[in-house]
């Protein structure tokens, strides 16, 4: 009988020190998830910017556009004024 008891306690013991041995995997892995999570992040944040950068380039150039297209008509009106007189 004693026997038998201390058969499963050390059984208990040895599960016990398996479970603390597989204790820092456990944390690797969730360090990992962690860093995965971080970089998940940072990449949306990276593309967020991208697009509101290209966002900014387009309208830029719009603007330039229509900075161009104003001067081709202060031009024309110029040549019009020209012809009249």
């Amino acid at each position: 009988m004693r026997e038998r008891a201390s058969e499963r306690e050390s059984e208990r013991e040895s599960a016990r020190e398996r479970e603390r041995a597989r204790e820092p995997a456990r944390e690797r892995e969730r360090a990992l998830e962690r860093e995965h999570a971080i970089a998940r992040v940072r990449q949306r944040a990276c593309e967020r910017e991208r697009a509101r950068e290209s966002k900014r380039a387009l309208e830029r150039e719009h603007e330039r556009g229509r900075v161009r297209e104003r001067g081709r008509e202060r031009v024309r009106w110029r040549e019009r004024a020209r012809e009249s007189t």
